[in-house]
């Protein structure tokens, strides 16, 4: 809401993931509807942390999960970007996703 961006991996990942979590309880679903999320980086070194944060929120759930390294996103602050997609009342996972 303040356009600062963190400026490490982890933490714009956990962002990203703040983000959908807000747009999917606005839409009566949460993180368990999840059937598909895409993780876009732009450096290999930043998997890791990507990953290790996707991990934590998704244990349980286990959505397909793409991670395509990219030259760039649209602002230069980014290192990574987050796609999800949710089919509503799925309950495609057998968790919440809860933190």
């Amino acid at each position: 809401p303040d356009d600062t961006v963190p400026p490490d991996a982890e933490l714009q990942t956990r962002r990203c993931f703040e983000i959908i979590r807000t747009a999917l309880r606005e839409a009566g679903t949460d993180l368990g509807d999840v059937t598909r999320t895409r993780m876009f980086i732009t450096d290999p070194a930043h998997a890791p942390a990507v990953g290790a944060v996707h991990g934590e929120l998704f244990a349980a759930i286990r959505p397909a999960a793409t991670m395509v390294v990219v030259a760039g996103l649209l602002d230069e602050r980014w290192v990574v970007e987050v796609e999800a997609e949710a089919i509503l009342g799925s309950g495609a996972g057998s968790g919440s996703g809860s933190d």
